[in-house]
């Protein structure tokens, strides 16, 4: 089993051929637990600048600052139904045999503070969103009401104390924390903030990821694969991962197994991208040059080679002068579990969504690794209970993680989880 924070050190020396020579890559593997390994990378990864932007571009950015509202939300007591705006303890008793007797006392505009105050025994038109009169604290809805003459109004229905009424504050109070730092704004978040009056945020400004694929077996999406051959499919999921985190993505044309080819392309996105992503390459393989390729630059540093886990472990950093370069696996669902696991975190992200589920099977696990499975998230019974689903199969099985919206994590020091044991789902 592996101690928490010490990596496992294998030695090693592995062959490779190029242009009639022979490569002897590196003497070590750095294998370390994967909090280590995050660790690593948020250590490395650059600091991110800020800046302030209008509130209309802000979809997707991540904010650099906790936002709390600068006032109540509703402003004023207002209703949410078509109806009358009553004092409650006037309909008391009323039903469709015996109805309450109320004066009309006139209308409610919308937009404009009222002028009339309810007095007992009296009530008035307002619409939904209009401002409650001083002396109401209740709504009927027009369906219970029935007008009789041009001065009475009948109340088929009684209603309590701010039935069908949103108090002042009660949507967002004054100096409530909104969202914290990391946050990605959504849709939904920004119509908040708007509502509030927010019209300008402070976010981070977007992180530059150069993505490289690397492998001779792989071929662009639009040719059709031979025998042997596989399409790119790691530049196209890195890249929606990395914009999913409000950052730029930049994709590479592919990379053969090649050291001076790998090694060109390589420069060219360090001094392109603040961090370079490259998948494939990172296993120990004849044709696999990726980490002597990044070694053989000036002031580079194996960070760590392999993590403890599964999928992914082949995942590996290197640090090239003040540039990170992060190895991912080629399996495609190996490579975007370890992005959304270790790479995700260090953007400054906090969107990692925790959902309490219940397990449906046992599922076993090898102790000394941690195990990141992905699952489906399932409310079979249409209530607040959620079963996950896992989501087992061989890493480069695609559709798995296309079926995926969640994921969970066995620790290290475990051999399994039961079946009904209520788990962590960390949605994605």
């Amino acid at each position: 089993m592996c101690q928490e924070n010490r990596p496992l050190v294998s030695r090693r020396t592995v062959p490779l051929c190029h242009a009639g020579e022979v490569y002897l890559m590196a003497e070590f593997i750095q294998v370390v637990n994967y909090q280590t390994a995050l660790e690593k990378i948020k250590e490395y990864f650059p600091r991110a600048q800020t800046e302030i932007i209008d509130l209309e571009k802000s979809l997707n950015r991540v904010l650099a600052e906790k936002i709390i509202s600068p006032e109540n939300l509703p402003a004023f007591n207002r209703s949410t139904v078509d109806g009358y705006a009553v004092r409650a303890e006037d309909t008391f008793g009323s039903s469709e045999s015996m109805p309450a007797y109320l004066d009309f006392a006139g209308e409610i505009e919308m937009g404009y503070e009222p002028d009339i105050e309810i007095k007992p025994g009296e009530c008035c038109w307002i619409p939904t969103g209009g401002m409650l009169p001083e002396g109401g604290n209740s709504a009927v809805m027009v369906e219970y009401t029935e007008k009789l003459g041009e001065d009475t109004i009948l109340i088929y229905r009684p209603v309590g104390p701010w039935e069908n009424v949103m108090q002042r504050g009660e949507d967002v109070t004054e100096g409530k924390m909104l969202f914290s730092k990391g946050k990605l704004l959504r849709p939904q978040d920004i119509g908040l903030l708007a509502s509030l009056g927010i019209a300008k945020v402070r976010v981070y400004k977007p992180y530059k990821l150069g993505i490289l694929s690397t492998g001779d077996e792989i071929i662009p999406v639009n040719k059709r694969p031979t025998i042997g051959q596989v399409r790119d499919i790691n530049s196209y999921s890195l890249a929606a991962a990395v914009q999913s985190c409000g950052n730029a993505p930049i994709t590479y044309p592919i990379i053969k197994d090649e050291l001076d080819t790998l090694k060109s392309a390589v420069e060219t996105a360090i001094q392109e991208n603040d961090v370079v992503i490259v998948s494939g390459g990172s296993s120990v393989g004849v044709m696999d040059v990726t980490l002597d390729t990044l070694l053989s630059f000036n002031d580079s540093e194996m960070l760590f080679h392999g993590i403890a886990v599964k999928p992914g472990k082949p995942t590996m950093a290197v640090r090239i002068g003040s540039k990170l370069v992060i190895g991912l696996p080629g399996h495609p669902v190996s490579a975007l579990m370890m992005f959304n696991i270790v790479c995700r975190p260090a953007m400054g992200v906090n969107t990692r969504l925790e959902v309490d589920a219940r397990l449906p099977v046992n599922i076993a696990s090898q102790a000394g690794r941690d195990d990141f499975i992905p699952v489906e998230l399932i409310n079979e019974d249409n209530d607040n209970q959620w079963t996950a689903r896992p989501l087992l199969g061989k890493s480069g099985l695609m559709s798995i993680l296309s079926r995926a919206n969640a994921y969970i994590h066995i620790s290290y020091e475990k051999q399994g989880l039961k079946k009904d044991e209520i788990v962590k789902a960390y949605v994605f």
